[in-house]
């Protein structure tokens, strides 16, 4: 099965943990304010409901984790999709019922703002819930950014981001990025069709080729 990056290009997906920050940040606001005097609503507030729904989506997403795409997403369908259906009912009847500024008020439109792309993991087994993968690989990136912050050309810190892509992406196929440029600098200079580029991406290069590769 393909990797999952031709899947991102095609389809955006955006990030459920992103819309759980925000309605977390919410309740917790809502804590601080409660300690200054404010009286507790014996309901839940707009930010414990979505943080609840959330929830139970990540939920099914642990439960499945192990299990193979095709069935993760039989599952999804089964058990994910009228929880994200409850969700989009729960959210039209929210939208514009506390103020837009509060910070529930900004959590409930991001989720309305970035919904058709938060509810495309749901399509394919391949596609994650989050981007926290993503985000954690190129976290070291982000904490040094200073350090390359002043790029002496455009078209220098162009090769520089395609050069990071190319090693988190071998990373991420459990390749050693080492082996993987020797590879691929030394066979794509060869590569003359479109087919013989596209078998040097991560996902169908072996354990062989990695090997001369090295010992070249």
């Amino acid at each position: 099965m393909s990797s999952l990056i031709p899947l991102s290009w095609a389809y955006p997906v955006a990030s459920w943990a992103h819309v759980r920050r925000k309605f977390d940040e919410a309740l917790q606001a809502q804590g601080k304010n409660r300690k200054k005097g404010a009286k507790r609503s014996p309901k839940q507030s707009k930010a414990e409901q979505g943080l609840r729904l959330i929830g139970k989506l990540y939920r099914i997403e642990r439960e499945t984790a192990a299990f193979p795409a095709e069935e993760r997403h039989r599952i999804r369908h089964e058990r994910a999709r009228p929880v994200v259906d409850q969700m989009r009912t729960w959210l039209d009847a929210s939208v514009g019922s506390v103020p837009p500024k509060s910070l529930t008020g900004k959590a409930l439109d991001y989720l309305d703002k970035q919904w058709p792309k938060l509810v495309r993991y749901l399509e394919d087994g391949r596609l994650r819930i989050d981007t926290n993968l993503v985000e954690n690989a190129i976290r070291p990136f982000v904490v040094g950014r200073k350090n390359w912050l002043f790029a002496d050309t455009v078209r220098g810190a162009e090769a520089s981001a395609n050069l990071y892509s190319v090693i988190e992406t071998a990373k991420a196929n459990g390749i050693e990025p080492y082996a993987y440029l020797r590879l691929v600098f030394s066979e794509l200079p060869k590569a003359t069709t479109l087919e013989d580029v596209e078998a040097l991406l991560p996902d169908r290069v072996d354990q062989e080729q990695l090997r001369i590769a090295v010992n070249l």
